[in-house]
């Protein structure tokens, strides 16, 4: 008896379908992966930290012109700002400045040649201190600027001033003034350029 029936050889299984799916898949997970990190970075770059480019000597002789800094934004919606901490701010002219902050709110100041009076007392000023000893044996004051009469601080503002005392515009001009805390950008966190200077500001 005859079997009619033959044999088929093996048909090999189409993977196409499979593999477009999983290419889509793919495909997917990458798009999305790339949408949240743009979410993120607008995040970090709007709301959390912010890039800075120091421009000017103002605060020789601890930062340079084209120096990058990374701006902490979020940091004064914590807390109050402190005395000796770094600050970017709006300033009156359109413009954003770098400080250090020297007086608090409430608080009585007073700049005489290089002495600066908190409240009536002589502030220790350890980051200027060297270019300081180094003007006295020149023979002539560091601060060959600007003084300051004894005046309180309003509340909600800080007197800031640059490091560069001989050469910064700053709470001690008029055209500055004292810097409400709204106009205040962030505190200057780290320095990411050049390499050779990557660092922490505040520790």
């Amino acid at each position: 008896m005859e079997n009619n029936d033959q044999m088929q050889p093996n048909q090999p299984i189409s993977a196409t379908p499979a593999k477009t799916v999983q290419t889509k898949s793919e495909t997917w997970e990458w798009i999305k992966a790339l949408v949240i990190a743009g979410v993120l970075v607008i995040i970090i770059r709007w709301f959390l930290f912010s890039p800075f480019i120091v421009d000017g000597d103002s605060m020789h002789p601890n930062f340079f012109t084209g120096e990058r800094l990374i701006v902490n934004k979020i940091v004064y919606d914590i807390r109050d700002p402190k005395r000796g901490e770094v600050i970017v701010f709006h300033a009156p002219e359109g413009k954003d400045y770098i400080k250090r902050v020297i007086a608090l709110p409430g608080e009585t100041v007073k700049v005489v040649g290089d002495k600066v009076y908190i409240n009536g007392e002589e502030l220790a000023q350890p980051f200027i201190q060297a270019a300081i000893d180094q003007a006295v044996k020149e023979g002539h004051p560091y601060n060959t600027l600007l003084d300051f009469p004894e005046t309180k601080v309003p509340e909600g503002e800080i007197f800031a001033m640059g490091d560069n005392r001989p050469n910064s515009k700053d709470s001690r001009t008029k055209s500055v003034g004292f810097v409400p805390y709204n106009k205040i950008v962030g505190r200057a966190e780290v320095i990411f350029w050049p390499v050779k200077k990557i660092s922490f500001i505040h520790f």
